[in-house]
């Protein structure tokens, strides 16, 4: 009884703010990217082909973790999906919202650890979305822009995606 108490606990703290704390409580990450001139059915279809890209680990062999992806669901305003790492295979479950406005693409994007216990993550969940996005060429576009901080991404300012 004691073990639920302090799990629940927990979840509830890692849903709220705790003072001198920046940052989620549990390792995990939330992306806000806009296209101000490309439709949503473009930028669905980027990250879609690219998680199908890097299903497999051949892009890992050389280190990095742009690899081991898969697609869970996708429906026109939502794609869901998984990513392992290569070497100690924890997953992380990524989800991309879609929100089409007049000539332009809105994407809330969301990644978060499985492994319950986990904090810190080195900015992993920050690369997970972040790799698709460059990955897929998605940052060239014309009007992108990224939106994301430390308070709502786990240690975005030191994340390497060249590495995670």
């Amino acid at each position: 009884m004691k073990l639920l108490i302090i799990c629940s606990v927990l979840i509830q703290l890692s849903y709220s703010a705790v003072p001198g704390i920046t940052g989620p409580l549990h390792a995990s990450c939330k992306v806000a990217w806009n296209w101000p001139q490309t439709d949503c059915k473009i930028v669905h279809s980027k990250i879609i082909s690219q998680i199908n890209e890097w299903a497999t680990d051949e892009n890992c062999k050389d280190g990095g973790e742009k690899c081991l992806y898969k697609l869970v669901s996708q429906n026109d305003k939502q794609i869901k999906a998984t990513h392992s790492t290569p070497v100690k295979f924890y997953v992380d479950d990524l989800s991309f919202d879609f929100i089409q406005s007049n000539s332009g693409c809105h994407v809330d994007g969301f990644s978060t650890s499985e492994t319950w216990y986990a904090i810190l993550d080195f900015g992993t969940n920050y690369c997970n979305l972040h790799n698709l996005i460059t990955g897929s060429g998605l940052d060239k576009i014309q009007g992108y822009v990224e939106k994301t901080s430390d308070d709502i991404c786990t240690q975005f300012s030191s994340a390497d995606c060249e590495k995670y």
